[in-house]
């Protein structure tokens, strides 16, 4: 078994050997939490929590378009519990006049896997007209569905919905796409803890890549022509 050398070890240092270890590992700390921070305090003043009654409804300014970011379909095909919660947070906007139509953005990069044409279903079920859904098939990250949704579909004013432990990221990223953004956040907590749990764990790395991809690499993701399916959909 291999021994450290002394000199290598903590309590061995010399005063001045700690503070420089001490004030590396503080700004260690800083700059690991840094993108979180950047997402929570963008996206502040811009975001609400629904719940079972409609008071929230009051906060939420009134936008032409909600973005539903996808959140994934069960094995049948369906939207999953967390993505129903999103989709049905859609319709009571639409429902309250607070949203003329609803843009959703969804993973449709493989055979047999049609998220926006499963949410696009799910509204439609629930009474939203089929002419005020728009479907966004690339929207496979939250930056893309961002950044599509301004320089693809010409939004430019949106309430974004998602769940609450990812809310703020969401906010942070279509504001920094250029949108003029109200974020609406469902509380998974109260019926998902323990999911719930592990993506607020996920945020942590989340954070950091969208940070690295909006704010410093300016990246694009995969974009194309320009849509008018919303334009339509704001017009009908």
């Amino acid at each position: 078994m291999s021994v450290l050398p002394s000199r290598l070890l903590p309590w061995t240092w010399s005063r001045a050997g700690l503070r420089r270890g001490f004030q590396a590992l503080v700004a260690l700390s800083v700059l690991a939490l840094t993108p979180m921070t950047w997402a929570w305090l963008d996206s502040s003043e811009h975001r609400v929590t629904a719940d079972r009654s409609d008071a929230w409804l009051s906060s939420v300014p009134a936008m032409p378009v909600a973005l539903v970011l996808g959140a994934g379909l069960t094995a049948h095909a369906t939207p999953t519990p967390m993505l129903r919660t999103r989709l049905d947070i859609g319709v009571r906007l639409y429902r309250a006049g607070k949203v003329r139509a609803l843009l959703v953005s969804g993973d449709n990069s493989r055979v047999g896997y049609d998220e926006p044409t499963a949410m696009r279903d799910y509204l439609t079920s629930h009474g939203v007209p089929a002419e005020k859904v728009v479907l966004d098939y690339a929207g496979f990250d939250t930056w893309a569905s961002c950044v599509r949704a301004r320089k693809i579909f010409g939004a430019s004013r949106a309430v974004v919905v998602t769940q609450d432990f990812h809310l703020p990221r969401a906010v942070a990223l279509c504001r920094t796409a250029g949108l003029d953004t109200f974020g609406v956040g469902d509380d998974s907590s109260v019926d998902w803890p323990l999911d719930t749990y592990m993506y607020a764990t996920r945020e942590f790395f989340a954070s950091a890549k969208a940070l690295l991809e909006a704010r410093i690499l300016h990246a694009d993701p995969l974009l194309g022509p320009r849509e008018v399916t919303l334009d339509r959909a704001l017009a009908s």
